[in-house]
């Protein structure tokens, strides 16, 4: 299971926002230059992170995005379910999956497995919050791609 560039992107992008915090609005520019990520995609995000109530945006000369609120009040799980939607490893266990729609309903020996995963990941995402991914580098760290450039060959 991987996580999308919606939301590794996404959660990238406000963690700027949350070291800018209290500072005024940041431009997506600025935050593409810094991450190194695309200014179109970039948009796109910010736009439903708008949406989502999780930032705030200001026109002009000066203008940019601000978080909505302190970063010590907004989970990874928030951001993840608003630019992604819900974190779930297969269909059965979403919150929106119709019960009978699939045909092991009550005889899959491994939904339990799935289950209790999404609740872990869930849960690990709704503790942690904006203001720890800034203060802890290690989680960082652990979020960054080990090779910004994948497709370049290594032999």
């Amino acid at each position: 299971m991987r996580v999308s560039s919606k939301a590794h992107y996404g959660l990238r992008m406000m963690t700027e926002f949350a070291r800018a915090y209290g500072t005024g609005p940041l431009s997506i520019a600025e935050v593409a230059r810094v991450e190194h990520l695309p200014l179109a995609y970039l948009e796109q995000l910010a736009g439903q992170l708008r949406r989502g109530g999780l930032v705030e945006s200001t026109r002009g000369v000066h203008g940019g995005y601000t978080l909505a609120r302190a970063p010590e009040l907004i989970s990874v799980l928030e951001v993840v379910h608003t630019v992604e939607g819900e974190v779930s490893p297969v269909e059965c266990v979403s919150s929106d999956y119709v019960a009978g729609s699939c045909g092991r309903d009550g005889e899959c020996a491994s939904r339990g497995l799935w289950l209790r995963l999404k609740e872990s990941i869930d849960a690990v995402l709704r503790q942690t919050t904006l203001a720890e991914l800034i203060h802890d580098q290690s989680l960082l760290a652990a979020m960054a791609p080990s090779d910004p450039h994948p497709e370049a060959s290594h032999d």
